[in-house]
């Protein structure tokens, strides 16, 4: 079979008229034409580090919609699905994605659960770390979140970085904010990546001392203009990854739109391409191929470097996807899931107040960082949400027991009326729910626990809910459905006041008890800077 058009060559960093022949799914020849004519043949892109879970879609309907737009790899960490099933969580996303054509390279979770200050159903110890590391279908050490125990030595954060490097496989890094000599103990223990940069300055340092840098884009966190300097004075240390990427956006587009945006932006085509080909199959040993000869023939045809545009995705030597046909079908059969929490009522959210300051978190657009603002609790007897302050209930209830829910006020979301409830709050995965008032909140949270998982919305006596079946925070359907009934829930929240431009991703990042500073878990209010425990009241 010959593939004939532009060829996008990234090693010589040219581009000329080619056929490629192809047979047994590799690239067997490549061929020099006269003129330059046809479509651009550029190698398949690579996600350098999502979690497939964050697309609410199993692995294999993820990949139907992925290959619309180029990609023909990812790199995932499973540690969602971890967090709520364990080990056979893991094996679930394996297995998934062996029904399909996309290359999936799945890490071991390495912080599961995060922190030991919430609950979680699942945990992946040292041994299952070092099982997962052994097996040929995991290709790194997912996100060391545990920065701390890493700085100082836990013997058990230890025993899983080296179970990694033994097995001469990556070691992923999550250091949001971490600088001078904590940052070298860090980088010293053998990590080698971080996606949590939101500042150049931050990047710069951790490039200096020898960690490649991943700039993240996703549904919440956006530090592409931040970092985008780097493909110019870095190329060869960075790589492009969305990190979390709700439905509606995959249904929109992949890596190729960042590609596209900063080919528009005058970035060197050759340096972008290779923060999306070379350098994550060189980092992650990958076994995707960059139009060489003897490479597996995993490509893409566009019409238009400048918009990337996908008309065709090649991997292994099949297209999967041709003109808006994709030519596979996830086969995904079982369910799994762990979810055993009943109904609260209003009196389980009943604030009182104990006088003095309360701490409030602000959680900002685009950001999974938040602040702690420091507030006058006032002279009320109970403490309820005020609407002209922006300051509004928040709740988290353990999924997995019968505990009572926690509660306390969070300012940034602007809700003027109702509640909003979800399942997909990482890392644990508990009911989380920012809400005007209690009946809302109540009836918000009961929905999400009758449904065993899912995304809920109350207001005006009304309530909307997304059944989210596997595992509480995945659901059987594919993208394009799912994405339609999100963009739903989501455009309630906003007309009942909500100025984040993605509400549920953001609540879903303020109960995870590792990126700074002030979260709340299924054991109440996190300070992540000190790593404890806070009371609401100080």
């Amino acid at each position: 079979m010959k593939i004939s058009g532009k060829l996008v060559d990234i090693h010589n960093r040219d581009i000329y008229g080619a056929s490629i022949t192809i047979g047994k799914g590799r690239i067997t020849r490549i061929e020099k034409a006269e003129s330059i004519s046809g479509y651009y043949i550029i190698p398949g892109l690579t996600d350098a580090h999502i979690h497939i879970e964050s697309s609410m879609i199993t692995p294999g309907a993820f990949a139907a919609e992925a290959v619309r737009h180029g990609t023909v790899a990812v790199v995932s960490d499973p540690h969602e699905i971890a967090n709520v099933c364990g080990r056979e969580g893991v094996d679930f996303m394996i297995d998934d994605g062996k029904n399909v054509p996309l290359k999936f390279l799945f890490g071991a979770p390495s912080c599961v659960p995060a922190t030991n200050f919430e609950t979680s159903g699942g945990i992946i110890n040292k041994k299952q770390v070092e099982d997962l590391l052994a097996k040929e279908e995991i290709h790194y050490l997912s996100e060391m979140m545990n920065f701390p125990g890493v700085i100082f030595g836990d013997e058990d954060v230890c025993s899983k970085i080296s179970s990694a490097l033994k097995h001469n496989k990556p070691v992923d890094g999550h250091a949001p904010g971490l600088r001078g000599e904590d940052l070298k103990k860090y980088i010293s223990a053998g990590i080698s990546t971080d996606h949590e940069c939101s500042t150049l300055e931050e990047a710069l340092e951790k490039l200096s001392l020898g960690m490649k840098i991943l700039i993240r884009e996703g549904s919440a966190a956006k530090n592409l203009e931040n970092l985008k300097s780097l493909i110019r004075s870095n190329p060869e240390m960075v790589m492009l990854c969305s990190d979390d990427l709700h439905p509606e956006m995959l249904l929109k587009g992949h890596i190729n739109k960042l590609v596209s945006r900063l080919i528009k932006d005058g970035y060197d085509l050759f340096d972008v391409l290779r923060s999306v080909t070379l350098n994550p199959a060189n980092h992650y040993k990958t076994n995707t191929g960059l139009l060489r000869v003897g490479d597996a023939a995993d490509f893409i045809l566009v019409d238009r470097i400048e918009t990337m545009d996908v008309l065709e995705t090649w991997i292994d030597g099949q297209k999967v996807f041709d003109r808006g046909i994709v030519s596979f079908k996830p086969d995904q059969k079982k369910v799994i899931n762990r979810f055993n929490c009943g109904h609260i009522n209003s009196e389980d959210i009943v604030i009182r107040n104990n006088g003095g300051n309360i701490r409030v978190i602000e959680a900002m657009d685009g950001e999974l960082v938040t602040n702690e603002i420091i507030s006058p609790s006032g002279s009320e007897s109970v403490l309820v949400a005020d609407i002209s302050l922006d300051f509004l209930k928040i709740i988290v209830k353990d999924r997995y027991n019968d505990a009572p829910p926690q509660a306390g006020f969070i300012k940034g979301f602007n809700l003027k009326k109702g509640a909003f409830a979800s399942s997909v709050s990482h890392d644990s995965h508990n009911i989380i729910c920012v809400g005007t008032n209690d009946y809302d909140i109540t009836a918000a949270v009961n929905t999400i626990a009758d449904m065993k998982g899912g995304l809920a919305v109350s207001v005006d006596n009304n309530v909307y809910s997304l059944q989210l079946d596997i595992g509480g925070i995945m659901t059987s359907n594919s993208c394009r459905e799912t994405a339609g009934r999100y963009d739903e829930l989501s455009n309630i929240v906003r007309k009942m006041g909500c100025t984040m431009s993605a509400p549920f991703m953001t609540l879903a990042f303020m109960a995870l008890l590792v990126i700074p500073d002030l979260k709340i878990g299924d054991k109440g209010l996190f300070d992540v800077n000190n790593f404890r425990l806070v009371p609401l009241f100080c």
